[in-house]
């Protein structure tokens, strides 16, 4: 992780179960996440690949890691940001993910920039 201040990518998460996509009678629990990535350092930098850790409510761990995000790389100049939607299927009503996107800044340091976890919820699970 570097602590500079000029490489800094904030990144936010909506998320929402999908029920239309879901079998619970099958443990099929299907979630749309919303996220955006905010460049607000002093760099440019491009996402070039991801890495996400997935865990359900039985302590299933997927691992996924992948170039982009949904067939991107963007560039994040400065006060950029970046949004997409993507999905996961767990295997129980609750579950998180985390993980981080791989950056090169435009001077050529490559940094990770952390996802912070995040919680999966069919609505009315959790309190």
């Amino acid at each position: 992780m570097v602590e500079d201040k000029k490489y800094e990518i904030n990144v936010i998460v909506r998320t929402a179960y999908l029920p239309e996509q879901s079998d619970e009678a099958i443990d099929h629990y299907v979630f749309a996440y919303t996220i955006t990535i905010a460049n607000t350092g002093m760099v440019a930098a491009r996402l070039i690949s991801r890495h996400w850790i997935i865990v359900d409510g039985r302590n299933d761990i997927q691992e996924v890691r992948g170039l982009g995000v949904v067939g991107e790389q963007p560039l994040l100049k400065p006060g950029d940001s970046f949004e997409y939607t993507s999905g996961t299927a767990i295997s129980s009503p609750v579950g998180s993910m985390k993980g981080s996107y791989q950056m090169v800044a435009e001077d050529g340091l490559r940094f990770d920039a952390p996802i912070p976890e995040f919680t999966l919820s069919v609505p009315r699970v959790l309190h």
